[in-house]
């Protein structure tokens, strides 16, 4: 059992943060200070934290230097330590996921049920640099931006209640932690942005946690045949955990891949993901689909290129669509998610291949980054 207090609420907290100073640099570990939660925002201590593709994004492909300082990590896990004015629905001690994506409930996005966007979120107007200026942080001095309105690489972050899910108090903090980015990310888009029906079949590029989770999706959907696509076949034998039926390499044939796609299904897939966050392969996947219904759904996440295609390939009538933490809205979703892994519907055990300290988490990168590891979790405090 935790033990918070809300006469604490009110006090700057000094605590560890692996902090990036810079573009491409190692993350530094630093003594930083978290101010008090101010009208409607939570500070929460971050229990645990996944390492995720989009934070690598930011230190080494946006490099957009504005967006630094900053403490990175969005997929994390923690206990509300203290709320500021205006907060009721939750309280210290309350299980939570800090959520990238906010839900305001007020906005016209919000309101709309084809949409899982948030007016009101970080992304509405700051998406190049990631961050909103407004922050709790700051170390040596100098303010400290806040990645993704979250930044879960620091023992205790502050974040308005918008983007909080409270979920159940039997969670295990330490897995479910993956819910707040990347296996949300790659199931939704299979469940709900695809649409992914009974008996069709799916083509998944990437194996990372958002493809393997593409992947899981399609399975749940009731997909027949599900390819999973990666020039890493080491990855192989954990998609299959997830549901894949079929493994391609493209370095492995002469001619692209998504003519060997239509080869072996009769024309092309019914639905393609794309999970990896390159332009190239964002193409491929659309050109993998069959004409006439094929759906291809971007996932993976980049801004710094451009992307094209053959307008034939949409005239045939293929649709070409995006996905934005799985379509889930967040604070109503995420709790759901939650429940659907205790009672066994969607896995997360199988995504975690290593366990490391804050410390460490120059080493998790890495991992990351030479595509040694699915999903490295960070305990952060106990």
């Amino acid at each position: 059992m935790f033990n918070v207090s809300i006469g604490l609420s009110q006090r700057v907290i000094k605590c560890r943060a692996a902090v990036a100073w810079e573009p491409t640099a190692a993350l530094m570990m630093e003594e930083i200070e978290v101010a008090p939660p101010q009208e409607g925002e939570i500070r929460i201590k971050v229990v645990a934290t996944g390492v995720c593709h989009t934070d690598l994004y930011h230190l080494f492909e946006g490099k957009d230097k504005r967006g630094f300082p900053t403490v990175l990590g969005h997929e994390g896990a923690g206990v509300v330590e203290s709320v500021g004015p205006g907060v009721t629905d939750f309280k210290p001690g309350d299980k939570v996921i800090p959520l990238f994506l906010s839900q305001c409930g007020e906005c016209k996005f919000c309101k709309c049920p084809k949409t899982n966007l948030c007016d009101r979120n970080w992304s509405s107007k700051y998406h190049d640099i990631m961050s909103d200026p407004t922050t709790r942080f700051t170390c040596r001095d100098r303010p400290i931006l806040q990645f993704m309105g979250t930044s879960t690489f620091s023992e205790y972050t502050v974040i308005n209640q918008i983007a909080v899910a409270k979920i159940d108090d039997d969670a295990p903090l330490e897995r479910v932690c993956l819910l707040g980015c990347g296996i949300s990310t790659g199931y939704g888009a299979a469940v709900n942005t695809a649409g992914v029906t009974p008996g069709s079949v799916c083509a998944v590029f990437g194996l990372g946690a958002v493809g393997l989770a593409a992947v899981m999706g399609c399975k749940n959907a009731g997909a027949s045949r599900i390819f999973a696509v990666d020039i890493n076949e080491q990855k192989f034998e954990k998609a299959k955990v997830f549901g894949a039926t079929d493994f391609l390499n493209p370095k492995a044939y002469n001619k692209p891949i998504s003519e060997v796609l239509a080869e072996m299904t009769n024309g092309g897939v019914d639905f393609s993901l794309e999970c990896v966050g390159n332009t190239e392969v964002m193409r491929t996947a659309l050109e993998s689909c069959v004409k006439g219904w094929g759906v291809s759904v971007l996932v993976g996440w980049t801004d710094v290129k451009d992307f094209s295609a053959r307008p034939i390939q949409l005239i045939s009538g293929k649709t070409w669509k995006g996905s934005l933490f799985g379509g889930f809205k967040s604070k109503d979703s995420v709790p759901n998610l939650v429940c659907d892994y205790m009672t066994g519907k969607i896995k997360l055990d199988e995504f975690i291949t290593h366990k490391m300290s804050l410390e460490q988490v120059n080493d998790a990168i890495n991992l990351m980054k030479t595509g040694q590891c699915i999903r490295c979790i960070l305990n952060i405090s106990k």
